[in-house]
Formats: structure tokens, sequence, C-alpha cells
């Protein structure tokens, strides 16, 4: 009898558990609530530029701001890991708040939409976190680095890219920036980097954007990483980003690393693309209790042990940590800056923006005020 009951006992917590986890894991399908600017054009579908992803985890949505006049077209990429918050909430403070006077701003907050609806396994990060706004709270998740298995699985034990060939392992296999430039037909991943890549192509991107995240110990963080075509564009940027004591390293893409979105895009479409990095604990192996609140502050003891050895390539303030709210700012700084370098190579065909929040606006106001 006390088997039976200890097997029962058991049985049921099993079942609790089940129903607990269920409920979690249902709740990460729940899409994130964007309130984009009145100058919002319209809104399409990235199923659109491949057909294969229509009604599925990828399919997912591209805001369109058109100004008055002709000029450049910008696109903006945001979630490409959405494990990676500051890309991704720097594209909604823009879709919430820009307002284009000429050319035209294409954003994609959630590039890949399917990791928004789990998180990786053995990490132990939050699902969601909360930003208090004049009005309320609002929620938004914390995805996964690649696409769901629920949308693109087995993993291979090796990953091939296409077309190249290059061998990674197969966790890469649904790592959406190893993925361009995809292909029609191709894995569920592929097909979300096709998609891309033709919208750029068909939409005649002139400049192009993909916002990252990476472990505080990770030498490229901080970093704005450019196509040899962009290298004019992205130095003149960083010149100019110096003199307001914002220090941004310069990256070249390395030609022989193939399937991302800086490499990829320069070789195959007419697009001058940029990738920049910002630094974020909750991402490293050295932090410590891993919660809302480390996406949130950024502030990890441990990194502060490790800033201390001088180990790392960034000063960690053990005061102030690597806040949301500060990357965010840097990444729209750095795209404003980009863009004004864009304009003094190309002022017959610039891009004229209005309602960008500034660095020091961003960083002490927080992303509270920008957001609706």
């Amino acid at each position: 009898m006390n088997h039976k009951f200890s097997a029962s006992f058991i049985l049921l917590i099993g079942v609790a558990t089940g129903i607990i986890a269920s409920i979690e894991f249902k709740t990460m399908n729940e899409p994130d609530i964007f309130y984009p600017d009145s100058s919002l054009t319209e809104i399409r579908k990235l199923s659109e530029y491949s057909p294969g992803i229509e009604f599925t985890g990828g399919d997912t949505d591209i805001y369109f701001f058109d100004g008055e006049k002709e000029g450049a077209v910008v696109l903006l990429l945001g979630g490409t890991h959405p494990n990676e918050p500051s890309g991704f909430m720097s594209a909604v403070v823009l879709l919430e708040n820009i307002k284009v006077n000429r050319g035209k701003v294409i954003l994609i907050p959630q590039a890949c939409l399917s990791g928004f609806t789990c998180t990786d396994p053995m990490e132990g990060y939050p699902q969601f976190f909360t930003i208090k706004t004049k009005s309320g709270e609002r929620n938004f998740r914390f995805g996964s680095r690649v696409s769901s298995p629920l949308d693109q699985w087995p993993d291979p034990l090796v990953y091939s890219q296409y077309p190249s060939g290059q061998k990674l392992s197969g966790f890469e296999t649904r790592n959406l920036n190893r993925n361009y430039p995809g292909r029609q037909n191709g894995t569920f991943t592929e097909e979300v980097a096709y998609g891309i890549v033709q919208l750029i192509k068909k939409e005649k991107v002139d400049i192009a954007f993909d916002l990252h995240e990476a472990a505080p110990e990770i030498p490229i963080i901080n970093a704005i990483v450019y196509h040899e075509k962009s290298e004019e564009i992205a130095l003149n940027a960083i010149f100019n980003l110096e003199f307001e004591d914002l220090k941004y390293a310069p990256e070249r893409s390395p030609e022989n690393f193939r399937g991302l979105s800086h490499r990829e895009w320069g070789d195959n479409t007419d697009v001058l693309p940029f990738l920049m990095e910002t630094s974020n604990p909750i991402q490293g192996r050295l932090r410590g209790k891993t919660n809302e609140q480390l996406v949130l502050n950024g502030l990890s003891p441990e990194y502060e042990v490790a800033q201390e050895t001088g180990k790392l390539r960034i000063e960690y303030d053990a005061v102030e940590g690597e806040m949301l709210n500060k990357r965010v700012a840097r990444h729209i700084k750095g795209f404003a800056e980009l863009l004004n370098a864009y304009n003094g190579l190309f002022p017959g065909k610039p891009i004229l923006i209005d309602s960008v929040p500034s660095y020091e606006a961003l960083k002490t106001e927080g992303l509270q005020t920008y957001l609706k």
C-alpha cells in the first residue's frame, strides 16, 4: 500500500508539473504587442518574399515607413537572436517613434519569430521581461538563440551551410545568422533567411542593419561589423562617435566565415550591410543568478570580479552595469551615425528621419519614456 501511495503521489506531482510547464510554454506563443507610430505606411508578412513560410512560426511582420520624398531605403532587423534583447528592443523603440521625412525605413523587430516561442535548454533564462511605462507594464518575450525545434527538427550532427558547404555544429542549422543567403524550399530557417534576402533585393534596400548582443568576454562586443564595401561609412561613423566619447570597435567581416548577414547580404545583394553588438552579461559564461533583473540591469558581481582581473575587453561598471537602456541607446546611436555617414557619401539619395531618441535620453530617461 505504501508503494502504491508513493507511486500515486509521484504521478500527481509529475502531472501537475507537466500542466504548469504546458501553460508556461503556451504563453510564449502569445505575440508581443507593438504600437507603431502613426506615420506607419503598411505592414507586410515575410511570406510575401518566401512563400514557404506562410502560416508558420517564421512568418514575421515587416513594418514600412515611407517618407514624403524619395531617398535611400533602410532595413533594420532586431530579434535575429531572441535571447539578445537590446537588438529587439531597439527595433521596437524605432517602430514606436520614428518619422521618415525622406526615403524609406523597413523594420523587422522579430526576424527569428520562431525563436521567441521558446528558450534555450540548460540556460535557466527567464521567459519574459517587463518594462514599466507611463501608462502601465509591458511584457516582452525573452527567447532562444535559434528557431524553435517545433518548427525545425531534428538537428543534424554537422550543419553544412548552403551554398558554401562550410561545416558547423548541427545546432547552427536553426541559427538564422548562419543560414544566409538561404534558399527556397530549404530548411525552415533557410527559408526565413531567403525571405530576408529577397526583401533586400525586391525593395532595393540601400543600407541594412542587423542588431545583436554578445557575452562580455567575447572580443566582438561593442563593435560595428561591416562588409568591405561598407568600410568607409563604418570608419566615418566610428570617427564621429569617438568625438562623443563613445567607443565602437571596427570589425571587418571575415570572408571565410559564411552564412552571416554582414557577409552574405554584402556578397549576394547591392546593399551596404552592418551588424552591431552590445555587451550582455546574461549571455556570458561567467554570470551568476540568471533572471529578469539581469536582462534589465546587466549587473553581475561575477563580471565585476572578472573586470578586476583584466580579462574583459569592456570596462565593467559595478554600479551601473550593462543596463538594457544603455545597450539600446548604443544601438540606436550607432544606427543614427551610420546613416549620417551614409548621407555624407550619398548626398543625392539621403535618408532623413525625425524623432529618433538620443543616446543620453535613452540612457537616462529609460525605455519606458519611449514605449507607448
